[in-house]
Order: structure tokens, then sequence, then C-alpha cells
């Protein structure tokens, strides 16, 4: 999580207790995409509502405030817990190696950066996917953005 999600975060809370910062993205340097959730919905109101509470974000960036979607994004433990046995895309910050080392030299494998498969596990330090080349582990720290996919 960002220092920015975090701030964003820690001000809603005073005013919308209620409203889940889900993610808060930088998109080119000058838009500030914010998805958000609340246990009645998203609606029109609401995203009005928190994008009157960001007025210094307004003055910096063009905001935009935004419900999860289908493809709702996944950035901390708690989310991932929430959605496991669901797919999900995670793209990690650096390449990793998919699936067993050995398989990797006979199959001529090269790392990736993004991995499509069932969410598995969600510890404290790292997530668990089931991907199509095998079972990662990918600490959150390496995790660049994730979100749900359909089935």
């Amino acid at each position: 999580m960002t220092p920015l999600q975090t701030d964003i975060e820690r001000r809603l809370a005073q005013s919308e207790p209620a409203v889940e910062v889900l993610l808060a993205e930088l998109l080119g340097g000058r838009c500030l995409r914010v998805y958000i959730d609340h246990p009645d919905g998203v609606t029109l109101a609401l995203c009005e509502r928190v994008t009157a509470l960001l007025s210094e974000e307004r003055e910096r960036y063009s905001l935009e405030i935004s419900s999860p979607g289908s493809e709702r994004p996944l950035s901390k433990p708690a989310h991932f817990r929430r959605f496991v046995g669901r797919r999900a895309r995670v793209r990690t910050r650096h390449p990793r190696p998919v699936g067993h080392p050995a398989d990797q030299r006979s199959a001529g494998a090269r790392p990736t950066s993004s991995f499509t498969g069932e969410l598995v596990g969600a510890s404290e330090n790292e997530i668990t996917l089931a991907a199509d080349g095998g079972i990662i582990a990918i600490p959150y720290s390496e995790i660049r953005r994730s979100n749900l996919i359909e089935d």
C-alpha cells in the first residue's frame, strides 16, 4: 500500500468510517483513481461525498472515485484472505520464475511478472496462487497490482 493510499484512508476514516479504500493509484502522474467500497454499496452520492473530502487531491490531480466492479482491486492481506478460492490476476514488481525450477529448464520457461490463477492462500506475508505454471508464492512486497477476474 502506498503512503498516498494510507493518507486517504486516514482522512476518510474521520468523516466516512464505513468507506473502505480498496486502492488509490496514480495514472500517468496526473490522474488519481480511488476505488472505494461500502457495506451498503457505492452510490453516486457517496462518490460525491468522498470527492468533496479529498479536496487537496482534487487540487493536485484529476480525481476519479470509483466502485470496485467485477474486477475488484486487491491491495491488502485482508482482501486476499476474503477472496481465497476466486480467480485473480497478480502483477509483480519484478519478473518471477513460473513453476518448479526443474520444469523451467526443460520447458524453456521464462520469468514473468503477470500471473493469473486461483487464489489458494493468503498469509500475513504472501499470497499463494495456483497459476498455469504451477503453485507460486508471492510476497505482498512484490505485488505491484492485483485484481479479481471473472470466472
